[in-house]
């Protein structure tokens, strides 16, 4: 009986689509395997202890930003915003999170801090084309992958 169970289960995991098996999926987050990356331009800056990657639109103004504080191993991502947000929502080809944000107002941007480590990152810089995040109540700011944020999450774990 137990080996007639695991065949019928290990069948149904054969037969299910290989995104449902190897995608894991945050609630609230729409596919944007489809969605056409913003026009605009990444640029990389060396800063006081880390880096910063910035997406620029048309106009030059960020939009994005994922940067490294070298001391403490962590890289942030925020996006320029009016007012608090929970959540920051993040897409790529190959994971989808939501990650606790924080609004700083001084920037005017809500943000979520990653460590050097988490897995996150690496999809993100391995996205198929695009990348997306979003802030609860806006739309997703969908933008091109380049070798900038790459470089970001590599200066911080040097």
């Amino acid at each position: 009986m137990i080996r007639i169970a695991a065949c019928c289960a290990l069948a149904g995991a054969i037969a299910a689509p290989l995104s449902a098996q190897t995608s894991p999926l945050a609630p609230g987050i729409a596919d944007m395997s489809a969605a056409v990356p913003m026009s605009g331009r990444w640029t990389y800056w060396t800063v006081a202890g880390g880096g910063e990657a910035r997406f620029l639109d048309s106009a030059s103004r960020p939009q994005l930003v994922i940067a490294c504080t070298r001391a403490t191993r962590q890289l942030t991502i925020g996006r320029p915003a009016a007012g608090a947000a929970p959540f920051l929502q993040v897409w790529s080809s190959s994971e989808r999170r939501n990650l606790p944000a924080s609004f700083i107002p001084a920037a005017g941007e809500v943000r979520a801090t990653l460590q050097f480590s988490d897995r996150l990152l690496d999809a993100l810089a391995q996205s198929r084309g695009r990348i997306a995040v979003g802030i609860s109540g806006q739309p997703m700011l969908v933008a091109p992958v380049w070798g900038e944020i790459g470089r970001v999450i590599e200066e911080c774990r040097l």
